[in-house]
């Protein structure tokens, strides 16, 4: 092995970033990537309804990390080497022009995943990496000066640096291998995933969404605010997500059951909402409850609400009673639900768990326990909650793996 090889395990946004620019860096060197599947960059392409939301428009590092329920310390250092501002650096100079949405999440100006894929494919065309499909990895065995990879075909490689980014996974199986070569595995359970309300009637609203609720889990400290959504099945939505990925662990050992609270208009508390439904009372003694709800609650949600709290859709504001008053305000921020069992958010299969944090360098993404292996993406113990902040420690730790490897 005269030449130096480097083999990149993975190909998705982090094997491929940084089997590109580790071929950008070591231009003398043969870098290979290996990918199980028959697609490359298959996340990159769906991601983001198949706009690909590639990283977030937050440029505070303190702030940034926040959004990360595994990983913040280690990633507080590495975003100080490849950070948000690198990223959107970095594809608008190969003529991917980035643009941000008024939630902060970030796609390419032509609103397309394509943009996103045909770049990195260009880039390791232009570098010459060698792309291999179907490379399915059975074991990887260390050597004096590197590593000899065994392929379920029957093939092997050799390398003198490998760099595993071959994503989460739910099996622990699937990391055998990393534990044989001295690593240890924080069990991996889903994360970013919506909650399953069955025979709930409130699934008739399907489709309709508040902008500003806060959703809580019964019993413990989790709870998060943002847009909510209902679905045929549920709940989904930022709040929802962004619960699901802070709560990772708490849900898996509830087995996903668990009573959820939702205060459907979060600005608000039972004696703030009681005072204005004073006010409006007496604002619109005469007009009927049903047809004009307050606060501009959507008219079908207001409906629910009304049949909830056994108000009739002809009783006028005038007419409502303290008891019912209690009732529709405490349907209105103390709403629960049981739920049971989860479903996938749409593509975006996201674990919790991977190798442990404190086995990896994060100056450089190396093994601590075997040297000349590298790390980066989601086979790493960290993840982040939805909005591009995924992709954005697969690209950072990716960058910093190919500019040590």
């Amino acid at each position: 092995m005269d030449q130096k090889t480097i083999v990149v395990i993975g190909g998705g946004a982090a094997g491929f970033f940084a089997a590109i620019n580790a071929a950008q860096k070591n231009a003398t060197a043969k870098v290979l990537l290996l990918e199980k599947s028959t697609k490359l960059l298959s996340k990159v392409k769906v991601s983001g309804g198949g706009r690909c939301n590639v990283t977030h428009a937050c440029f505070d590092i303190q702030q940034l990390v926040k959004s990360y329920p595994r990983g913040q310390k280690q990633l507080f250092q590495a975003f100080h080497q490849f950070n948000t501002t690198h990223t959107i650096n970095w594809f608008e100079s190969r003529g991917v022009a980035l643009k941000a949405e008024g939630d902060g999440r970030m796609f390419p100006q032509s609103n397309s995943s394509q943009s996103i894929v045909d770049c990195l494919m260009q880039e390791a065309e232009k570098y010459h990496v060698q792309l291999k499909l179907q490379a399915n990895v059975k074991a990887i065995q260390k050597r004096e000066n590197g590593f000899l990879i065994q392929m379920e075909n029957g093939g092997e490689f050799s390398c003198n640096k490998l760099i595993i980014a071959n994503g989460g996974s739910a099996k622990q199986i699937d990391y055998d291998y990393l534990t044989k070569l001295g690593h240890s595995i924080e069990a991996p359970v889903p994360s970013l995933f919506t909650f399953n309300i069955p025979n709930t009637p409130i699934s008739k609203l399907m489709g309709l969404s508040v902008q500003h609720a806060k959703v809580s889990i019964s019993g413990t400290k989790l709870s998060q605010e943002g847009a909510l959504l209902i679905t045929h099945w549920g709940f989904s939505g930022p709040a929802v997500l962004k619960l699901s990925a802070w709560g990772a662990r708490k849900l898996f050992e509830r087995n996903y059951t668990f009573e959820i609270r939702i205060n459907w208009l979060a600005q608000f508390n039972f004696e703030t909402i009681q005072k204005e439904f004073t006010n409006f009372k007496n604002e619109r003694a005469a007009k009927q409850v049903s047809t004009c709800p307050w606060n501009e609650i959507p008219k079908r949600l207001w409906e629910y609400f009304l049949a909830k709290a056994d108000i009739v859709e002809n009783l006028k504001w005038g007419d409502v009673s303290k008891k019912q008053f209690n009732k529709l305000a405490e349907i209105i921020c103390n709403d629960t639900y049981q739920a049971k069992g989860k479903t996938t958010f749409k593509e975006e299969f996201v674990t919790c768990g991977g190798v442990k944090l404190d086995e990896v360098d994060f100056k450089t993404m190396e093994s601590k326990v075997c040297k000349n292996l590298f790390f980066a993406g989601e086979v790493l113990d960290i993840d982040g909650i939805t909005g591009g902040f995924n992709f954005q420690a697969a690209w950072t730790t990716a960058w910093i793996a190919s500019q040590n490897v």
